[in-house]
């Protein structure tokens, strides 16, 4: 096996460039943190582009924010941090759920599986962020689109192209991301002792007011008892996120009080405690504790996921919990198997939606698709697409082997 280490964008070019002229399959790689979600990449060569890395342009005034591909997630955090602002989508950090360390993500990577957090209600995910790219198609060409400003749209939808095709069409090497300012502080509303059917009733009012709700989520147990060192115990909870100014807060916060008055009891967390649980939901902490379980991500209707929950839990042994309103559900399936059919089966007949299958042994990630399968018509496009992209199948064979470009979820999470 040959590793290309690149540092630079020439360098990447160069070595895409040798695998077409080669037909020698490369996988894709940044610093690996989520190297274990898809089916197994079928190349004997690695494209590294962890050294492709920095922060090449950063204009807090005009809200953006360019890097190299290879930079970690952390450092551009830190960064917009110490100006007061943040990439709002909030992405998802993938490392501690499947083994790895949190914080080794990439900026690349965030692009490429189309990454969002709790705020995707509110703020949208990697795609709706992305101003322009630099990139190195599967034939071996460099090509750039959009732009370094947020009216610049030229190319734009081709950006947005690669979000969600998990390094299958071609090889970011530089992003341009806007950036927003950071909220000054943020309150946790937490209702507890909901039932799952009533507390998604609940995040849809408080989804509904003006209230500007920002994170809406629900813990049952035992997934509650993982979170904030089990400060907020065994009962379900409701978790109602909202953010801005301090007086602005503390009004919405009374907002949603009155709202709710007969949810049920409830309590309020604060500011950086707030944060810290936020984080822990986005990168479901609550299953990264049990490294046994299959973890299933699951994005349908906000109406319909608890049914198919509930369904769920009738055939088969499981965990889970709901975020973006109950349009998210994170399944831990507790007999250790993934249960593809009886999942997919169970989400389509109440109401449809997408199951991506994230934490898995290698065995069963070679018998089980990773990403929702894709109706005929959809597939025929996905592969017209990797025939523009990369007709000679260069880039991360494997990868999406049921889907093999941008499937339908990276139109939905």
């Amino acid at each position: 096996m040959t590793t290309f280490a690149s540092t630079s964008a020439e360098d990447v070019l160069e070595a895409v460039q040798w695998a077409v002229s080669e037909e020698q399959p490369v996988e894709i790689v940044g610093h690996g943190s989520k190297r274990a979600i898809g089916g197994r990449v079928e190349a004997g060569h690695v494209l590294d582009l962890s050294g492709l890395s920095g922060i090449t342009l950063y204009e807090p005034e005009e809200l953006i924010l360019s890097a190299r591909a290879g930079t970690p997630l952390a450092e551009i955090e830190a960064v917009v941090a110490a100006r007061g602002q943040e990439l709002a989508f909030e992405p998802l950090d993938y490392g501690p759920l499947l083994g790895q360390e949190a914080g080794r993500g990439t900026i690349g990577g965030v692009l490429a599986a189309n990454l969002s957090g709790p705020r995707r209600l509110k703020a949208g995910a990697a795609r709706d962020h992305i101003l322009g790219i630099h990139a190195v198609s599967g034939r071996g060409e460099a090509f750039k689109s959009g732009g370094r400003v947020v009216k610049n749209v030229t190319g734009y939808d081709l950006s947005k192209a690669l979000a969600n095709s998990w390094g299958t069409l071609a090889v970011a090497t530089d992003v341009t991301f806007k950036v927003l300012p950071a909220a000054e502080t943020e309150t946790t509303l937490v209702v507890v002792g909901l039932l799952d059917d009533n507390a998604v009733a609940a995040m849809s009012l408080a989804l509904g007011s003006s209230a500007e709700v920002s994170g809406a989520a629900h813990l049952p147990y035992p997934a509650v008892t993982r979170v904030a060192g089990g400060a907020l115990g065994s009962d379900p909870a409701t978790l109602l996120r909202v953010e801005g100014f301090g007086p602005s807060v503390a009004y919405r916060i009374r907002l949603l009080k009155e709202l709710l008055a007969k949810a049920g009891p409830m309590h309020e967390i604060e500011a950086e405690a707030s944060r810290a649980l936020w984080r822990e939901v986005r990168d479901c902490l609550p299953f990264a504790s049990v490294p046994h379980m299959p973890v299933w991500r699951v994005s349908m209707p906000p109406a319909n996921g608890h049914h198919m929950v509930m369904a769920l839990r009738m055939q088969a042994a499981v965990e889970a919990f709901y975020d973006w309103q109950g349009g998210l559900i994170w399944l831990a399936m507790a007999a250790g198997d993934p249960e593809a059919g009886l999942v997919r089966s169970l989400v389509k007949k109440c109401g449809g939606g997408h199951a991506m299958l994230v934490r898995a042994t290698p065995e069963q990630r070679a018998e089980i698709p990773t990403f929702q399968p894709q109706p005929p018509a959809l597939a025929a496009l996905s592969a017209r697409l990797k025939a523009e992209f990369d007709p000679k199948n260069i880039l991360n064979p494997g990868r999406m082997a049921s889907a093999p470009v941008r499937t339908m979820e990276g139109a939905s999470t």
